[in-house]
């Protein structure tokens, strides 16, 4: 099935979900990433602003918030994303696409980031996401130095077998649903 096809598909799927369970799988997902060594090695990790009932990071930045870690979000910059530091939740504001980006100016170079969460539409069994389309994290994930730990968030729902992949789209290191995680370093 063409990528189109399956981001459509997943989408609405997704955006159809009721809210409770959006929220009762979020924190599933941000429970078991929370008591992992990716989480607790972590110094530098950079989360997203949820949309259209994406899995929710709001548990992971208070944590991260509350154990002195350097916490960053992207913002859309031209055709890339920068990296900013955020203190508290207030320092978001609607962006571009309608998606929370941080107000401040103290950009943290994407060389410092040790994980990255990231967000998706589907997400496959050999590490592969789909996203919205437009490359953003897919240039952000191949920048990136080599240690850096790229992890998903996904529901079981948007786990596939398999996803066309090209050339140019960046695997996950690790995916975390309400049920599993998958490791894809081994």
């Amino acid at each position: 099935m063409p990528k189109r096809s399956i981001r459509t598909q997943l989408l609405a799927e997704r955006r159809s979900r009721p809210i409770e369970t959006c929220i009762n799988s979020s924190m599933e997902i941000q429970r078991r990433f929370l008591q992992s060594d990716l989480f607790c090695r972590a110094e530098c990790l950079a989360l997203y602003s949820a949309i259209h009932n994406e899995v929710l990071t709001d548990t992971v930045f208070t944590r991260a918030i509350e154990d002195g870690k350097t916490l960053v979000y992207p913002r859309i910059k031209d055709d890339e994303l920068e990296f900013v530091e955020v203190l508290s939740l207030v320092d978001l504001a609607p962006g571009a696409f309608g998606v929370l980006e941080p107000k401040g100016s103290q950009l943290v170079p994407i060389e410092e980031l040790h994980l990255v969460v990231v967000p998706g539409v589907a997400f496959d069994l050999a590490g592969h996401r789909l996203g919205y389309g437009r490359g953003f994290y897919d240039r952000t994930l191949a920048a990136c130095r080599a240690d850096c730990m790229k992890v998903g968030f996904a529901y079981d729902s948007q786990l596939l077998d398999a996803l066309p992949a090209a050339k140019h789209d960046q695997r996950l290191s690790v995916l975390i649903t309400e049920s599993r995680t998958l490791n894809f370093t081994v």
